[in-house]
This record gives structure tokens, C-alpha cells and sequence, in this order.
């Protein structure tokens, strides 16, 4: 195999340059040892400074997450704010997780943001992601950047850049950001020339902030104090978890969490996990083996930046199952809906949002509880968007997406783990309160609204020829569209990147009133949906099955559920993947 000019170019720029020897070694030694597939993924291109951000495997190469990557995504980000803020005093936050090298990788952006004249407010230790966008707002900052590649492989690190909102940057300023990064074509225009007095540690006080403010918007305090000793097993997962969630926990008036101690240590290699992903039962096995010694109430475990939170609760017949991100985002939303409305708070004037690929059951509630709801794209910054463009306008209540990220109130504008379990255990106590089990909680919703099943099925495809084979296979579904589903004929197509809806039966196409996003869905006329999109932060094509029937009792539902589950396979077969 021979290396493509490009990459050769790139691979020598990067031995003659102004880089490190720890770096130019590594590289040698890859030439040496004639790695030449390594080289091309590490180097055929720029690693991508999408709108998140970057998020890439950590190593030497312009494909990669290292000093020189994360240094010329920050050097780009001051050059943004300097030109949009020009004669202001800027102020950033910076916040890392427990990865390896997140330390480093945050002490380099600060290093960057400080030789540009810019104030950083710089966290002493790891933070949840949440708290740095709380952080954001509550400092005035004009931005925040998270050293963070949330749930990936150890293997990974990543740069989430936020905007003056605490908001992850949307259009136009995801652009000019993108476009100020580009721009920079040799290593010699990053200032890495660190200025002490443009950087101030900040900790604890914004911690106790955060929680207080959190903790005064708990709907059931009475709840809580009536089930307080409430058994509640938690897992940061070697995260930063740890940090607040149980502080958050104990602070509501839960005197009765069991902390797992094997993952209680932040550990950027994630020791006692496949993948620290909450959405994975593996991730929660020492969580679930605890709490059926104990006998708990709730299992709840959060991924490394604590953006996100997966839950088990016992099932009728005493075992413990997980809940999906979609049960539980729609249990969340149907609780603060009902105790918004017990206690008379609903004024007509609230709202919640949910992504295109979540569960229709959101919208089910939201309309039976006469709640404006709001449909975006996939990717929480479009949640906080309409929170941002909505604020003083309408009160927000609640958001979620089915990759077991939510929100509740509008302290920050990004998914958070921290106030969500504060949530889920309150939830938890309500019920509980009420002779119910949140899994009875669950069943109930189903029996009142209907049973929706969802499943996601992922398809990776690494390095450059496994984008090439994503790209291709979109471009097979958006010209090719199957004619069924699961049986079911495919009514409506609504394709995103062009910003258009087709209904097939009669050919007409109406405008799509969201910003254009590489997402296909299908619709049937049993009101199944699949919608088909590449992930933004990982080598994967994933498609959203959505499928529902009514049901008319909770004993029904082992049936209903089979069925449905059956019927998804057959969704999945008609899709050819």
C-alpha cells in the first residue's frame, strides 16, 4: 500500500515543522514500521472541526486529538470572539473530564486563550460538561470549551466549544467558528504562550451555585421527605459524576445512596467497563449486581462527562431491567407535566422539546397535557437554541433526547446528568408515594397514551473508505427510497438535508421549516418511523426504529411489547442494512 501525495505532504509538513520531537518520533517510527493504514487515518485529513467541536482518537497526525489539533481549534475560537467582540474585555470558561490527558488538553486551551488576551475561568479539577455551561452563563463568559469525548473508548478525547448562552454554537456562529479554524494553515499562527494573569481558578463556589439553584427547583419536596431513605444505588462510571451528583442527591433530602465503589475513582481508562456508556447493560453490571444485594429502589449511572444518565428500575416480578433513553425521557416529561399540574404551576405559557429521532410518546403527553412541544434536530444544542430564543418569552420545563440525555429547567443549555438523576430520584419518590414503582409508572403511561417501542440499530464504519460507504449508503436511501416497512407501505419521506417533505402517494413536497441536517425519515401509514442518519461524533450510520400499538391493560404488555419487537425486525429486514 503507498501513501496518497496529500498525505505524504501532510506526514513531512509534520517532521519539518515546528512540532515537538516526542511527535516527530512517533511519526518516524510509523514510516518505519511501514503502518501505512495508520498513517493515512492519521493523517489524510484535518481532523473535521464540526459544530460541536472536535472528537477524534488521541495520537500524533492531523486526524488526530493532540496538542496541535486542540491548539489550533482554540487559537480559531479566539480568533472568532476577537473579531465578533472587538474592544470587549472576553472572558472564557474551561472545564475537562476524566479521560487521559483531558488535564493536559485543557491546560493547553487555557495556555492558547491566554497568549490571545483572553480571561479564562478555569476549573481546579473535573467537572461535569452541565456545570461548565452553568458556569458560562453565570460568569458572563462569551464562551466555554469541555475537554470531553463523553461515552467513546478510552482511546478518544474531544473539544466541546460553547457560545455566550452555554449553548453549543449554532448557525451562524457554528460557521465563522469552523471558518476561523481553517483558516489556519501552519502550526506557527498558534499562540501557545501561556499568561498567568489571564487565567483564575474557580471550584467550589460555582459548584455550591450550581447545586442551590438546582436543588430550588425540586416540584416534590414533600414527596422526598416522606421516601428519603429511598434506596438509591449510583454509578459516576469512573466519571465526573462523582463530583456532583451525589452532593445534587443529597441536597433534594435523599439520605439512603450507595455509592459503587469500583467506579467511584475517575479513571480515564475506564477499568472496570467495555465502554463507559450508559446506554450499555455491561456499563451497569457492578451498579445492578449492588442493587440486588441491597434491594434498591433505583439504579442510576452517568456517563464521564455527566451529560448523560441511564437507569434500572425492578420490573413486577423483582428483577431489575433498564430503561431506555425514550422510556425514560418520557416517564421524566409525563411526571413534571402531572406535578406541574397537581400543583396548579401549569399557566399555559410552558413548553418542552424533543429531537426528530425521540419518541412520539413525548409529543402524545404534551399534547394530552395541553403543553406546547417543540420537534428539533438531533444534537442538544438545537434543544438550548429554542431555549435561548425563547427565554423570557415561554417557560421551559423540560427537554430530552432518546441517547439518555435531559434537561429540566433552564440553568444551562446542554443535556445534564446532574439535575436529571436529582429528577429521576424525585420522580422515583412521587410515586413511590403514591403505593407505585416507577416501572408501574411506566406501564401506566403506555396503557393511557399507548406502547411505543423504539430501537437503535448502529452500523460502524471506520477510516476513510468506511465514511465513503456511510455517504453511499444515504445516497441509496434518498434516491432509492424502500417502497415498506415492516409490512406497512412508506407514506411520507421527509429528507432534511434538502429541507424538504415528500408525501409518495400524491408527489407533493412541502418545506421543511428546520436548519438542513443529514437525517432521512420514513414514515408509514401504521405510523411507524426509521429515520436513517450518520453520527456526528462517531464512525457510524445509525438508524431510529419507532413502532406503537394501543394498549388496554398493564398485563397486556409482555404481549403488546413481543409483538412490536417483532415487528421492528421486520422494519429493519425491508431497509436492506
Amino acid at each position: 500500500m503507498q501513501l496518497e501525495q496529500t498525505t505524504q505532504a501532510t506526514i513531512k509538513e509534520w517532521l519539518n515543522g515546528n512540532y515537538d520531537q516526542k511527535t516527530k518520533d512517533e511519526i518516524q517510527g510509523l514510516l518505519d514500521q511501514e503502518a501505512y493504514t495508520e498513517l493515512t487515518d492519521s493523517f489524510y485529513r484535518n481532523l473535521e472541526f464540526g459544530t460541536g467541536g472536535l472528537r477524534g482518537i488521541m495520537g500524533a497526525g492531523s486526524n488526530r486529538i493532540n496538542k496541535y489539533t486542540i491548539g489550533t481549534a482554540t487559537q480559531g475560537l479566539a480568533n472568532y470572539l476577537n473579531t465578533k467582540y472587538p474592544g470587549e474585555k472576553i472572558k472564557v470558561a474551561i472545564a475537562h473530564d476524566s479521560r487521559n490527558n483531558s488535564d493536559y488538553f485543557a491546560k493547553i486551551t487555557a495556555d492558547v486563550f491566554s497568549a490571545n488576551g483572553i480571561h479564562v475561568y478555569f476549573f481546579s479539577a473535573l467537572r461535569p460538561t452541565p456545570e461548565l455551561s452553568f458556569a458560562i452563563r453565570q460568569l458572563g463568559c462569551k464562551s466555554g470549551v469541555m475537554l470531553t469525548a463523553s461515552h467513546n473508548p478510552k482511546e478518544y478525547n474531544g473539544y466541546k466549544a460553547y457560545g455566550a448562552d452555554g449553548g453549543q454554537f449554532t448557525a451562524p456562529d457554528d460557521k465563522m467558528v469552523m471558518d476561523e479554524v481553517a483558516k489556519i494553515s501552519s502550526i506557527d499562527a498558534v499562540k501557545f504562550e501561556r499568561v498567568d494573569s489571564n487565567i483564575e481558578l474557580i471550584g467550589l463556589e460555582i459548584d455550591q451555585l450550581y447545586l442551590d439553584k438546582i436543588t430550588a427547583l425540586s416540584v416534590s419536596p414533600e414527596a422526598i421527605s416522606r421516601q428519603k431513605d429511598l434506596k438509591i444505588v449510583y454509578s459516576p462510571i469512573h466519571g465526573t459524576g462523582i463530583t456532583l451528583v451525589p452532593k445534587a442527591l443529597e441536597q433534594f433530602g435523599f439520605t439512603n445512596v450507595i455509592i459503587v465503589e469500583e467506579q467511584s475513582k475517575p479513571d480515564g481508562n475506564f477499568p472496570t467497563v467495555v465502554y463507559p456508556n450508559p446506554e450499555e447493560k455491561e456499563a451497569l453490571s457492578l451498579a445492578l449486581k449492588k442493587a440486588a444485594e441491597i434491594d434498591a429502589d433505583l439504579v442510576l449511572a452517568t456517563d464521564p462527562d455527566a451529560d448523560r444518565v441511564g437507569i434500572a428500575v425492578k420490573d413486577n416480578d423483582g428483577e431489575f431491567v433498564l430503561l431506555n433513553g425514550n422510556q425514560t425521557g418520557s416517564l421524566l416529561i409525563n411526571y413534571l407535566l402531572t406535578a406541574w399540574q397537581e400543583k396548579g404551576k401549569l399557566s399555559g405559557n410552558e413548553y418542552i422539546v424533543k429531537t426528530i429521532v425521540t419518541t412520539n410518546l413525548i409529543e402524545a403527553i404534551a399534547k394530552a397535557k395541553n403543553v406546547t412541544y417543540y420537534n428539533t434536530l438531533t444534537g442538544f444544542k438545537w434543544i438550548g437554541q429554542i431555549m435561548t430564543n425563547l427565554e423570557g418569552k415561554q417557560t421551559f420545563i423540560v427537554g430530552g433526547e432518546e441517547s439518555y440525555g435531559y434537561l429540566i429547567g433552564d440553568l444551562v443549555r446542554d443535556k445534564d446528568a446532574v439535575v436529571s438523576c436529582a429528577f429521576i430520584a424525585e420522580m422515583t419518590a412521587f410515586y413511590k408515594d403514591k403505593g407505585s414503582s416507577l416501572y408501574d409508572a411506566l406501564l401506566n403511561m403506555y396503557v393511557t397514551y399507548g406502547l411505543y417501542k423504539e430501537e437503535l440499530v448502529s452500523i460502524t464504519k471506520k477510516g476513510k473508505t468506511g465514511a465513503e460507504d456511510i455517504k453511499a449508503m444515504m445516497e441509496k436511501f434518498r434516491n432509492n427510497p424502500p417502497a415498506t416497512l415492516g409490512g406497512s407501505k412508506i407514506k411520507t419521506l421527509k429528507d432534511y438535508e434538502l429541507g424538504v417533505e415528500t408525501d409518495l402517494e400524491s408527489g407533493i413536497r412541502t418545506e421543511l421549516e428546520l436548519p438542513k441536517s443529514d437525517v432521512l425519515q420514513f414514515i408509514t401509514e401504521d405510523g411507524s418511523i426509521v429515520s436513517a442518519r450518520p453520527s456526528g461524533t462517531e464512525p457510524k450510520i445509525k438508524f431510529y426504529c419507532s413502532v406503537n400499538a394501543p394498549l388496554a391493560s398493564k398485563q397486556d404488555f409482555k404481549e403488546t411489547e413481543a409483538r412490536l419487537g417483532h415487528k421492528i425486525k421486520a422494519v429493519m429486514i425491508d431497509l436492506e442494512v
